[in-house]
């Protein structure tokens, strides 16, 4: 990680071809060096932040005033920070009768902050929570009186979740964990905070701003789909093809513990959503043997998406990974104990993370978890069906291996779509989608669940939620199109965007059937479609030239008069 004097030099450079990003930076403290941080570190991130940052102490000013600078600078992103320092500040000058009060008194004040910033702008709020200050007024009984300011403190923390469980636009950044990796000596320096009003300290606020931008990136789209594990010695201790079964190491003894507690790990990420691959030099039945038979083993066959054990080179190895999975080697991330295999990866696959894992395997899991790897803002109950839905999808690409003809693969399919309009159902699948397509995304317009419901409202939008099913699943809701009625002629194609997991399976033409069926039912003449190109959307550059609409200038044009349904091999079961 860099330190803070590197984050600055970052400033200097070309931040050119970055997505750019509107940030608003509001603190009760001095937030100057924080906004510095924040802005090197988006660089390394690959985005553009344009900063904006408030005056010292104008959080109310700025958030109560409908015509404040801060509403005026139109943000994508508001960075609220208020500290624990300030908070105990109120505490102090509370009379005694008042001080169980404060979390409370506070929460409804960050709840009208929500409320007016909601009101006002269409920013997404990102909230420093707050790291703890024991007074030592009350020694370990302060956990036992809400009077203390220890209680008060935890009990807004614990609140503050709440808000953010129940507010789609409300995001934490969780300063009260880089202080407990940190330790609050490092965290806050005193003869700093009285002189200058910070109270990060320099040496924390690399820290602070990669969780921010880690925030900020996956808001973005930037967010790790799959993690890809090495075998010997990073899953288990030992060489399964020399030591044998009954020799490797896991459990509940010695450096076995390690192994196993890794693989606990793992298969939380996996419960999350995140794939699990298997990326091995190994015999396959050799290496496949511990998930099978091996009573400590905490994963099985059935946690991973794609297996893959020989002794090929295991760059390819992973190309033929990500070949079956269809995302972008971005989203991946490589854990293998052995230096030279790391090097070889990261150095013929460009995008991929692989972490510099320590050579004792008890470290795996400290050093991991301070990376970050894993963040996200959103989970849904299909998040912990992926790995099932990956096993299928790999199952089908072994299946349309046997066909010479795409189309027979395709008849063979049995493919259903249910298509609907934006329910109270499907809004949290969707507004995940939206954040999570990249690459077959044409205008890569990201929307919360708010937006998602003002979208469902609205007369001057149709919209559209496509599922896919097939004889070897259920995909579940794979693609959206949102429609702006632009006149009584014509219909905007706002957003189109699908999970690259259905690519090639003749999607597109059912979806545009629908589109083109629905518009001609209403009266309208034609359909416009724009592509905005970013870093990872090219996949779709030549979309709408494919699909028959013509070029006028940066928009492509359909004219519906004329338009003949397009071959494809999906029925339609209903249409809401």
């Amino acid at each position: 990680m860099k330190d803070f004097s590197q984050l600055r030099k970052n400033l200097k450079k070309d931040f050119s071809g970055f997505k750019s990003l509107k940030v608003a930076i509001l603190g009760d403290t001095s937030t100057q060096f924080l906004s510095q941080a924040i802005r090197g570190e988006g660089f390394d991130a690959e985005l553009d932040l344009q900063i904006w940052e408030a005056d010292f102490n104008q959080i109310e000013m700025q958030v109560f005033n409908s015509d404040s600078e801060m509403y005026a600078f139109q943000p994508d992103i508001i960075v609220l920070f208020l500290s624990s320092h300030k908070l105990l500040n109120k505490y102090n000058k509370l009379k005694v009768e008042q001080q169980s009060s404060l979390a409370t008194r506070e929460i409804e004040n960050i709840e009208a902050i929500v409320a007016n910033i909601s009101s006002n702008s269409t920013a997404k709020i990102i909230y420093y929570n707050y790291n703890e200050i024991d007074d030592a007024v009350f020694g370990s009984y302060a956990t036992k009186t809400e009077t203390s300011f220890l209680y008060q403190l935890r009990k807004l923390n614990f609140e503050l979740m709440h808000i953010a469980n129940r507010t789609t636009n409300f995001y934490i950044c969780d300063l009260a964990t880089i202080q407990n990796q940190v330790g609050k000596a490092n965290f806050f320096h005193t003869s700093v905070y009285i002189s200058t009003e910070m109270v990060l300290s320099l040496n924390v606020l690399p820290l602070v701003a990669q969780k921010t931008v880690d925030i900020l990136s996956v808001l973005n789209g930037k967010l790790k789909k799959c993690v890809i594990l090495d075998l010997d010695n990073t899953v288990w201790g030992g060489i399964i093809g020399d030591d044998g079964i009954e020799n490797v190491q896991i459990g509940s003894l010695g450096i076995g513990k390690a192994f196993t507690e890794f693989q606990y790990w793992i298969k939380k990420l996996k419960n999350r959503g995140i794939i699990v691959a298997v990326c091995s030099k190994n015999t396959e039945s050799i290496a496949k043997e511990p998930f099978e038979k091996h009573p400590d083993m905490v994963l099985r066959l059935e946690d991973i998406s794609v297996f893959i054990a020989n002794w090929e080179n295991k760059a390819d190895n992973i190309r033929d990974i990500q070949r079956i999975l269809n995302i972008g080697f971005d989203s991946m991330v490589f854990l293998d104990d052995n230096p030279f295999e790391r090097n070889l990866v990261r150095e013929n696959i460009s995008g991929i993370t692989v972490p510099e894992l320590p050579e004792d395997p008890a470290e795996y899991l400290e050093y991991l978890y301070t990376l970050n790897l894993f963040e996200t803002n959103s989970f849904s109950d299909e998040d912990k069906e992926r790995t099932k839905l990956y096993q299928i999808e790999a199952q089908r690409t072994v299946t349309k291996q046997k066909f010479t003809n795409e189309d027979d693969f395709l008849k063979s399919l049995d493919m259903i779509s249910v298509v609907a309009s934006f329910t109270k159902f499907n809004i949290p699948r969707v507004a995940q989608l939206s954040q999570r397509s990249n690459q077959f995304n044409l205008r890569t317009v990201r929307y919360t669940e708010s937006d998602i419901e003002n979208l469902a409202k609205s007369n001057e939008y149709a919209t559209f939620a496509f599922t896919l099913e097939d004889k070897f699943g259920d995909n579940g809701l794979i693609a959206v199109v949102v429609l702006k009625k632009n006149s009584e002629t014509d219909l905007f194609i706002e957003s189109w965007f699908m999970s690259c997991r259905v690519l090639k399976r003749g999607m597109e033409n059912f979806m545009l059937n629908t589109l083109t069926a629905y518009a001609k039912a209403n009266g309208f003449e034609r359909i416009i479609g724009e592509y905005i190109p970013t870093p990872k959307n090219e996949i779709v550059k030549n979309h709408y030239q494919n699909l028959g609409f013509e070029q006028e200038n940066d928009f492509w044009f359909l004219p519906l008069k004329a338009y003949k349904e397009r071959t494809n091999y999906i029925t339609l079961k209903s249409h809401e």
